[in-house]
């Protein structure tokens, strides 16, 4: 009995001694206070458009007049496609034809590649020789065939332009339709003009770049330069050229023969 009485009193103090604050927190209740702003029941002020709407009317005759001109047509009639695309379907319906036959034998399949290889290559180079040749002006069929010249009255290397009757010459080859032999004369004549006049110094292994350069008045050099171009693409450069393109070269070479006088 006395156990349990001192054993009940040693845990009454050992519970008081360690006892802590109460830490029961009490929330207050929060108080709400009333918007107090005043709300203006007023109804929006609403702005009305007076702007004075003026109504347009077409110029018919103006309307009319740009629906007959091609530019405002829009509308495009469809003809069919056109032979190059009819072409070009039909090629390559061919070719697809021609693989599938030549798919169930793996060696004409082979030998059909090859040759559609160098086909394309031959047919690529010889396009782009053919614009090359089209844009620089010569005539394909020139080089494998020449028209004879009559001859001439002197050897070319050694032309002498102080020993030659200009006049005479000029008309012999214009007579016997030998035009560009004639330019080549018009050529030379004015060369002798332009030495006689002290403008150049003539010499049999000057080019004609050289003379060009001699000259020292700005507009008659460029007027000889045109003139030394019109010569060297029909010289050099094989040109047949007919009757009326020669009247046009000998009207450039007469007009600067006067303005060289």
């Amino acid at each position: 009995m006395l156990r349990t009485t001192l054993l009940f009193v040693f845990l009454l103090i050992a519970n008081l001694c360690f006892a802590g604050p109460d830490t029961t927190t009490v929330l207050k209740k929060a108080v709400v206070k009333n918007d107090t702003v005043a709300v203006s029941k007023k109804p929006a002020a609403v702005i009305t458009d007076t702007t004075t709407v003026e109504q347009r009317s077409l110029d018919t005759v103006a309307l009319n007049k740009y629906k007959k001109l091609p530019e405002f047509k829009y509308e495009e009639t469809y003809n069919g496609p056109s032979w190059w695309t009819r072409f070009w379907r039909w090629f390559w319906e061919w070719l697809s034809q021609l693989l599938g036959r030549a798919g169930k034998h793996p060696g004409a399949m082979s030998a059909l590649f090859i040759f559609l290889k160098y086909f394309f290559i031959v047919a690529g180079v010889s396009a782009l020789v053919f614009l090359i040749m089209k844009l620089s002006g010569i005539n394909m069929l020139h080089l494998f065939r020449k028209k004879p010249y009559s001859s001439l009255a002197y050897a070319e290397s050694v032309e002498n332009i102080h020993e030659i009757d200009f006049e005479a010459e000029i008309e012999n080859a214009i007579a016997v339709h030998n035009y560009r032999f004639a330019v080549r004369l018009l050529y030379l004549r004015s060369l002798k003009q332009l030495s006689d006049n002290g403008l150049i110094n003539w010499q049999i292994n000057k080019t004609n770049t050289n003379y060009v350069y001699e000259l020292s008045n700005a507009e008659q050099r460029e007027a000889f330069k045109r003139l030394t171009l019109q010569f060297e693409y029909v010289w050099y450069g094989d040109f047949l050229i007919n009757g009326e393109i020669f009247k046009r070269i000998n009207a450039l070479f007469n007009t600067f023969k006067s303005s060289a006088e």
